[in-house]
C-alpha cells in the first residue's frame, strides 16, 4: 500500500476553501477545483516517493492491476477517482462514446495536434461515463426535459429567442424538435446574441421576483448562469434541462452523452480514465458546440440517480452500469482509539481508498497504514483482502 497525493486543478470555478480544508492543506487565495486521485496522464497522483502512479503502473502493471484488469483494460488504471468542489457553475459538456473517442483522438494524432494543442478536443481514446456521489448538498442540470415541460417554462417569457424555441418544440414535440432547439442555441452559426440571450435573463427574473414562474429552481439558475456568464447561449439552454439537487449520500450517473452541468457543492466523483470534455458554453475554456451535437443525446430522460446497495452492516456500494468502476462506504464505529482492523472491505483488484472522515487503520497482505481525514492509499490487486478498523468513514474506489 502507497499513500496518495492528489494533483489539484485551480480551474477558475472552484471554491477556495472546501478541497484545501478538507486535506488540511491550508488555504492559498486560488481556486481549487478538483483533487484529482488516479494514474491519468494529464494528472497522475503521485506516491511517497514521488512517482506519478501512472508511471508505477506502467512499471509493474501485472502485480499492480492484476492479470484479469490488465487483460480488460490494459496496463493503465481503469477509473479517476476526485473530489470535486464547484463555487461557480460549470461548463455545459458531454462525454463521448469509447468508440467516437478513439476514432476522433487518432484523427487528431493523425493531423500532427499536439496533446497540449488548444486545437485538440480529445486527449485520449477512452469514454468517460462518470459517478457524482454528494459530500454536501450537491446542484446539477442533467439531461434533457421533455418538449412539452420545456414549452412551459419557456411560455410567457416573450422574448424573441424563447417565442422561437417554443415554436420549434410546439412544432415538434420529440427528441428532433429538442435537437433542432438546442442547435439553435449552441451551433456557431446559429447561436444567438448575447442582448437575445440579456432579454431572456431579464424576463426570467421578473418572472421570478413576480412569483409566476412554472419553475422557480429554473429561472433561479438563469438568473446565476447569466450573472457568471453573461450573454452566453448555455444560460438559456438551461431552460431546456432538468436541475438536479442531490442531498449528502445521494449518487447520480451520467453516461456518455448525457448534458449536464455542475453547479455547487462538495462530493466525490469517479469515471473512467478520461480527460475527453466536448463543451456548448458556460465557460472560458475551448468551446466547440458542433462536435459537441455529433455526441449528446436528446431523449428526454430523468437523471439517473444510483441507490446505495447494503454489502455488510458497515458497507454500501454505489454500483454503475459500466465496467470501468463502482464505489463503496465504509462506516466504522469502533470505540476512538480501537484500531482492530477486523472488518473486510468487499472488493478486489486494484483500490483507491479515501477517508472523508474519522481516523482509521487500514491492513492488507502488504502491510498496514493508519487513515486519517482527507488521506488516501492506492492498494495494488496483489494485497488481496483489505481489512479496517477505527471509526470514521471510508471510501474506496475500484473495479466490479
Amino acid at each position: 500500500m502507497w499513500e496518495l497525493t492528489p494533483r489539484i486543478q485551480h480551474y477558475a470555478w472552484g471554491d477556495t476553501a472546501v478541497i484545501p480544508d478538507f486535506l488540511g492543506a491550508g488555504r492559498d487565495g486560488q481556486p481549487w477545483a478538483e483533487a484529482w486521485y488516479g494514474a491519468h496522464p494529464t494528472a497522475p497522483a503521485t506516491l511517497e516517493d514521488g512517482t506519478g502512479l501512472d508511471a508505477a503502473i506502467a512499471a509493474r502493471p501485472r502485480r499492480l492491476l492484476g492479470e484479469g484488469i490488465e487483460r480488460a483494460f490494459g496496463p493503465r488504471l481503469p477509473y479517476l477517482l476526485k473530489l470535486i468542489a464547484p463555487d461557480k457553475p460549470l461548463s455545459l459538456q458531454v462525454h463521448p462514446t469509447r468508440e467516437h473517442a478513439a476514432e476522433s483522438f487518432a484523427a487528431e494524432n493523425a493531423a500532427g495536434l499536439d496533446i497540449e494543442d488548444p486545437r485538440r478536443n480529445y486527449r485520449d481514446d477512452n469514454h468517460k461515463p462518470e459517478m457524482v456521489l454528494a459530500l454536501t448538498k450537491f446542484e446539477a442540470l442533467c439531461g434533457f426535459r421533455t418538449p412539452r415541460r420545456a414549452q412551459q417554462v419557456l411560455t410567457g417569457l416573450d422574448t424573441v429567442l424563447t417565442d422561437r424555441l417554443y415554436g420549434l418544440l410546439r412544432e415538434q414535440p420529440t427528441a428532433a424538435g429538442m435537437r433542432a432547439a438546442f442547435r439553435t442555441l449552441v451551433s456557431s452559426t446559429m447561436r444567438p446574441s448575447p442582448d437575445q440571450v440579456a432579454d431572456v435573463a431579464r424576463a426570467s427574473a421578473e418572472r421570478l421576483a413576480a412569483g409566476r414562474s412554472p419553475s422557480p429552481r429554473i429561472d433561479a439558475t438563469v438568473a446565476r448562469l447569466h450573472e457568471s456568464f453573461p450573454g452566453d447561449p448555455g444560460v438559456v439552454a438551461a431552460m431546456l434541462l432538468n436541475p438536479v439537487t442531490l442531498q449528502p449520500g445521494e449518487a447520480m450517473f451520467v453516461p456518455a452523452g448525457a448534458i449536464h452541468a455542475y453547479q455547487s457543492g462538495f462530493a466525490v466523483e469517479i469515471m473512467a480514465s478520461s480527460d475527453n470534455v466536448l463543451r456548448a458554453g458556460l465557460t472560458p475554456k475551448k468551446v466547440d458546440a458542433d462536435e459537441m451535437l455529433q455526441c449528446v443525446s436528446v431523449v428526454a430522460a430523468p437523471p439517473i440517480r444510483i441507490a446505495p446497495e447494503s454489502l455488510t452492516d458497515r458497507t454500501v456500494a454505489y454500483y454503475a452500469p459500466v465496467d470501468d468502476f463502482e464505489l463503496t462506504i465504509t462506516t466504522l464505529k469502533d470505540v476512538p482509539g480501537s484500531f482492530q482492523p477486523r472488518h473486510v472491505v468487499p472488493g478486489s483488484g486494484p483500490r483507491i481508498l479515501l477517508c472523508l472522515e474519522g481516523d482509521a487503520l487500514v491492513e492488507s497482505d502488504s502491510g498496514r497504514r493508519r487513515l486519517g481525514t482527507g488521506h488516501a492509499l492506492f492498494v495494488p490487486a496483489d494485497a488481496r483482502a483489505v481489512r479496517l478498523g477505527g471509526h470514521g468513514r471510508i471510501i474506496q474506489a475500484c473495479v466490479p
